[in-house]
């Protein structure tokens, strides 16, 4: 199975597991208690992030020192969640809102790298939430789970 099919069917899992709770911290609470760093899902997913930059089919795209990319789109397997990763060093990236929230994996390349202030693990946005995605002291990946694939970016 390639990496980006195992990559899908962890996600499915996940998100099987999240669907229907509301984004809160009890969600954060919950996801970086049962599948934070050091966890099979955690590892799993960052093994396959590093592989899919490394290979070209995670963040193909580039823009202001940010590479991104939207891997899946929003469907039925995925729980109704799209899927996007960034790969971010010491910047800020574009203001946007969550219409229906977002959830977070935050996988620090740089020993000791956050996002948003937070350490490797997860956070999650409730629904109507907004920042300017920050990633400070190195560089990490970010996994992106958008209910419904809804992300407005501020003009």
């Amino acid at each position: 199975m390639s990496t980006k099919a195992v990559f899908h069917q962890t996600l499915a899992t996940l998100t099987g597991q999240i669907a229907g709770q509301p984004l809160d911290a009890a969600l954060a609470g919950w996801l970086n208690q049962n599948h934070g760093p050091g966890s099979d899902v955690y590892e799993r997913l960052k093994d396959a992030c590093t592989v899919g930059v490394r290979e070209g089919w995670l963040c193909e795209r580039e823009g202001g020192g940010i590479r991104y990319g939207r891997v899946f789109k929003p469907e039925d397997a995925l729980h109704r969640f799209s899927v996007d990763v960034v790969d971010m060093q010491d910047l800020a990236g574009p203001h946007h809102t969550h219409p229906n929230g977002e959830i977070d994996l935050i996988m620090p390349l740089t020993q000791g790298a956050t996002f948003d202030g937070h350490p490797a693990g997860w956070c999650v946005y409730p629904p109507g939430s907004a920042h300017h995605p920050t990633v400070a002291q190195g560089r990490a990946l970010v996994l992106y789970l958008l209910p419904e694939g809804q992300i407005h970016f501020t003009r």
